[in-house]
């Protein structure tokens, strides 16, 4: 289910998934049927991992059980539904308010984003920086002819702008509003080329 975890873990997670208030090392170990040393080594590493954090005490008459449960980051190792969503809102958007009003929400969505980044304009490096910190895999790639672009390597939206080619223009308001500049978009991944390339034309 998860890669890179073993069998024993994984079953450990989906235990904690069902069980939101936490449960003990024993509990685990009677669900699991595994020891309690055992369990207490995959509490560590999930921890390390920050997949599972403790939980509160639980009260026995004794003395309290230390209650161990699933991180937020755990929680978003099971299946998420966002893609569907997210196609869902798109193609309604669409339906209520024509295309024409979806390119304007993605150019609105593109500079909001711009904003809470930077507050003024900055240069290519500044935006191939911000770029990667949410997946585009970008660089920055001398033109023969002379100047720069920027070439991203991975389309963060590509399902949904495969759907709805208007997507694209967020990218294209980011990038814009970033550099303060209008912005050409060279070659796209969803119109079939290898990689999504954007220049810069800034005014003399």
């Amino acid at each position: 289910m998860f890669p890179g975890l073993g069998h024993t873990q994984q079953e450990l997670l989906a235990a904690l998934l069902c069980q939101p208030t936490g449960m003990s090392i024993d509990d685990l170990a009677a669900q699991l049927q595994v020891t309690r040393t055992a369990v207490r080594q995959h509490l560590a590493a999930l921890g390390r991992d920050g997949l599972v954090e403790r939980g509160p005490t639980r009260p026995t008459g004794r003395r309290p059980e230390q209650l161990h449960r699933l991180s937020e980051r755990g929680r978003e190792l099971f299946p998420r539904q966002y893609q569907l969503l997210a196609d869902l809102l798109l193609g309604e958007v669409v339906q209520l308010l024509g295309e024409q009003q979806l390119v304007a929400l993605m150019r609105g969505l593109g500079r909001r984003l711009a904003a809470s980044l930077e507050q003024q304009a900055v240069d290519e490096a500044r935006i191939v920086a911000h770029m990667n910190q949410v997946g585009y895999q970008a660089e920055l790639i001398a033109r023969s002819g002379g100047g720069t672009e920027i070439v991203a390597h991975n389309c963060v939206f590509h399902h949904l702008a495969s759907r709805h080619p208007s997507v694209c223009e967020l990218d294209l308001a980011l990038i814009g509003s970033l550099a303060g500049a209008a912005v050409e978009h060279c070659e796209c991944m969803v119109r079939g080329g290898a990689v999504c390339r954007f220049r810069l034309r800034r005014e003399e």
